[in-house]
């Protein structure tokens, strides 16, 4: 009786030992405007083009007025950035937080943190159609 009561045991103590890995997703941003509340634009005509880019920008650096002629979007990787609109408005991102960013009007990111500040960036451009313009 006792060599029956220890077969499950020694077969529990062999048995592999499995791991729960569980897939996590989380939506960062679902928007049809950009930061500011204005509507985006429809899509460009013509052949799709996504760029991804890292942008690093230093402790202190304002970057120039520009302005994006397509649609995009971003994540703050680290640091901390302000996004500054022509018009005076301004958006406080820290690490972890995402912009749609505004389409076709002036615009900055400001690095007034002590750490440089790290932002992926996706754009949903056409082939020809620059990314960003400057002032």
């Amino acid at each position: 009786m006792k060599s029956l009561l220890f077969v499950p045991l020694i077969a529990l103590l062999l048995a592999p030992v499995t791991e729960k890995k569980t897939i996590t997703r989380q939506t960062l941003c679902h928007s049809t405007t950009s930061w500011d509340g204005t509507a985006l634009p429809a899509y460009g005509k013509g052949q799709p083009q996504i760029t991804i880019k890292r942008i690093t920008i230093p402790p202190g650096v304002r970057l120039p007025m520009h302005k994006h002629p397509v649609i995009n979007a971003g994540v703050l990787l680290r640091g901390t950035l302000t996004v500054e609109s022509d018009e005076g408005k301004k958006l406080l991102l820290a690490a972890g937080d995402p912009i749609v960013e505004l389409v076709g009007r002036w615009h900055r990111g400001v690095n007034e943190g002590e750490a440089p500040a790290e932002i992926l960036v996706f754009y949903a451009g056409t082939v020809g159609t620059p990314l960003t313009i400057k002032k």
